[in-house]
This record gives structure tokens, sequence and C-alpha cells, in this order.
């Protein structure tokens, strides 16, 4: 996500920079700097409880990878400053050998030679086997609320999405056999498959112990239905999220917002009509994709707030809670840049200006 990092290489994800000269002492420089305990403290100050920190699996294990190891250390210290602050932590495993998904968050841009290669299954299960036997254990017990095994496996074919599922049973059933905190969550995300295709899964393992937990990603800025839609019909396909997103019996599968955003493909117009797109030409036409938060008209704030307010108040009735992509991020993506713009907030995430917009759902 940080791009500045890379500069003056050629590198395209992790995996390509960490073979490049003065790798490592730029990824220090990195860590040390990038989240800080005051943004810990800002996250606490908001009224938010959780946080979600991506990892890759060479944090743990890096053998036989060209992956720098070390950001393991500056997630204890993350950790550190969340029991500070009262805030919990989900652990995402956000790199796994192979790539999941083929793309840079995997660590590893290109082929996702994953699901259906075995060698890596078992890789990958024995990494989240030492994360669960370090983070599973009542020492982190009053921090660490959850750990997740993947973030965002790619499945193409009825094949790679059983051998998810199956390796998915495999891993929780090896987790657990090193956890002594009976409360921590494993946290599966749905491989965008929904999470009605988990319930077989999430109902055996919730039989035992109701501490398996499916993710969902759901964003309306990445093109397809949503690509056309203006504000009223983003809203509008947020309050459909109950019956389309989630599910019914949530005490037996129990759904949590993995990933979200707030940023949705609209232009405002002077008089503050509101249309789809990514670009306009008249005079004082705004559009979202285009411009920081900051630079927004009342207008766009508005729009923009009446999204975020509607996806907030539907996660936290119907899922198990939510974390927003992200803390720190490029326009309507970072958190920070949407208390500022005042599209969030002012003081605290619960402050709402359209309340009850899904009323009819």
């Amino acid at each position: 996500m940080n791009w500045e990092l890379t500069a003056g290489t050629d590198a395209v994800d992790q995996w390509s920079f960490d073979q490049t000269d003065g790798a490592a002492a730029k990824l220090q420089s990195h860590w040390a700097s990038w989240f800080s305990e005051a943004d810990m403290a800002q996250i606490a100050a908001w009224g938010l409880n959780t946080i979600r920190i991506p990892i890759g699996f060479w944090a743990f294990n890096n053998t036989g990878s060209p992956y720098i190891s070390g950001a393991d250390a500056y997630l204890e210290q993350a950790l550190g400053w969340a029991r500070k602050y009262n805030i919990q932590a989900l652990i995402c495993m956000h790199g796994l050998p192979g790539s999941q998904n083929g793309f840079d968050n995997s660590g590893h841009r290109g082929n996702a030679d994953w699901a259906e290669n075995q060698e890596n299954l078992a890789a990958s299960t024995s990494v989240l086997e030492m994360m669960a036997a370090k983070y599973g254990t009542s020492s982190y017990s009053d921090v660490v609320w959850g750990l997740e095994l993947v973030n965002e496996p790619i499945v193409w074919d009825e094949t790679s999405a059983r051998s998810a599922q199956t390796w998915a049973v495999d891993t929780v059933k090896a987790m657990r056999s090193h956890i002594t905190n009976p409360d921590l969550k494993l946290v599966m995300h749905d491989a965008f498959l929904g999470a009605k295709a988990w319930v077989p899964v999430a109902q055996y393992y919730n039989a035992e112990a109701e501490n398996f937990v499916l993710d969902v990603h759901l964003y309306q800025n990445q093109g397809g239905d949503t690509s056309s839609m203006n504000q009223d019909q983003h809203i509008n396909t947020v309050c459909q999220y109950p019956s389309t997103q989630f599910l019914p019996d949530s005490d037996q599968t129990p759904v949590l917002v993995g990933e979200f955003s707030d940023q949705t493909n609209i232009c405002v117009d002077a008089s503050g009509n509101v249309t789809a797109g990514t670009s306009c030409s008249t005079a004082g036409c705004q559009c979202s994709a285009q411009l920081d938060p900051s630079q927004w008209n009342s207008y766009l704030v508005a729009a923009t707030r009446k999204f975020m307010e509607a996806q907030l108040d539907i996660f936290e009735e119907y899922s198990m809670g939510w974390f927003l992509w992200s803390y720190t991020g490029p326009g309507a993506w970072g958190l920070g840049n949407l208390f500022k713009a005042g599209v969030v907030g002012p003081n605290k995430i619960t402050d709402r200006q359209f309340p009850a917009q899904c009323t009819s759902s």
C-alpha cells in the first residue's frame, strides 16, 4: 500500500522488493514508522475496539523464499500498544506460500499456486500452527481476539474451491490442538464464494466450540453490478446485505466484515445532484475517485457519509462487526482521511447524521 517504499526499484510486490539492494534497511525504517503508538491511541479515542493486522507467512518462517523476516517483532510491539489502550487484535495471514490469489497484496504477484498445491497447503498449515501456539495462549487472551487463516484466497473452479474448504477444515483442527484460549476466534475468508457456501464447515466446527467465523469483504467500487450505481442505489444495496451477504442463523454461522471501503465511484454537480461515474466535465462537478476527501465539497461529503453510516448500521446489526480497509490509506480508503473530511465523526465512529436509512430492510 506504500509504493514510496519501492521508489528507485522495479519491484512490483514484496517478493521482488525484498531482493533489491538495501531492502532490509528500508523495511526496518518502514516498520518502525508506518504505524505508531499515537495511531493506536487515536483509534481508541475514535471509539474503535478492535484492529485487523495483516502479516505474511515469512514473518514466522521464510525458509526457501527471498522474503526478509522481522515483521513479527513489530507485530509484537503493536500488540503491546493495543493492550495498553484496551484494543483487541485480529491477526490476519495476508500472504501464504505459493500466493493464495496472485495479487501483490499476497506478497507475490503472478500465478496463484496455492489451493491445488499440496506442498504449499501443508506449509501454510504449519505456519498457522506456529501462530496458534504463540497467540492462542492465555498470555495473549486479553489482546488477540482472533487469527485469520488467509486473506482473500481465489478459487477458480469447483476443484480448487473444495481444496480450499478441505484445507480450512484440516487447518482449524491443527490450530485448535495448540490453542489454550477457548475464546480465540478462528476466521476464514469466504474465498468470494459467499458465506452460504461455507455453512457446512462453520456448523461442523461451531457445534463443538463457537469460535469459527466467516469473513466477507464488501466493496462497491470494484466494478461489476455496482459500477453504474448512483449513491442511492449503493445504499439500497447495503440495505439488502442482511439477505444477500449475511446468514439468518448468526449464532451457528457468525459472519464478520473483514474489509470494506467508503469509496464509491460517484460524481456530484454544483447543484448537489449525484450520478455514477469517475469523471465529469461540468463546472463545479466533483468525483470521489479523483479527489482526496479533504477537497470534497459539502455535497460529496454528505453523499459519502450517508453511504458510510448505512454500512456501519447494517454491519453492527447483522454481523459480528467490521474492519474498514484501512486505517492509513489514500483518499476515502483511509479512516483518518474520512474523519478529517467530516465523512465520519467528528468525535466518535458512532456519531450519526443519517440514522435508520435501512429501516425497511
